[in-house]
């Protein structure tokens, strides 16, 4: 969305995709192309405004996933060193006890 100066005048158009490709639509000049002007400046800030309260929850969501990942990969140590200790061993992905154990 912009205006474009053509003379002396001061033209407000918009920008829309068709069909892939990018279109201004003329919406017109004076009292009435500023209040569209200004309504679609509106519209840009709380678009704006959702995306960064949207990206901060996502961040910190992010972070307390990595915190549980964390969390996950010291139990399943934990988890190992316990089996070891028992005895047992893993083959093909699964835990078996030792014969000798």
């Amino acid at each position: 969305m912009a205006w474009e100066r053509r003379g002396d005048n001061l033209y407000y158009y918009q920008s829309e995709r068709v069909d892939g490709r990018v279109r201004k639509k003329y919406i017109g000049t004076g009292e009435i192309a500023e209040l569209i002007a200004h309504a679609d400046e509106t519209i840009r800030r709380t678009r704006a405004g959702r995306r960064e309260r949207e990206r901060a929850g996502l961040e910190e969501a992010e972070d307390l996933a990595s915190a549980a990942n964390e969390v996950h990969k010291a139990a399943e140590v934990l988890a190992r060193a316990e089996l070891v200790a028992a005895g047992y061993r893993r083959h093909k992905g699964q835990w078996r006890r030792r014969r000798d154990a």
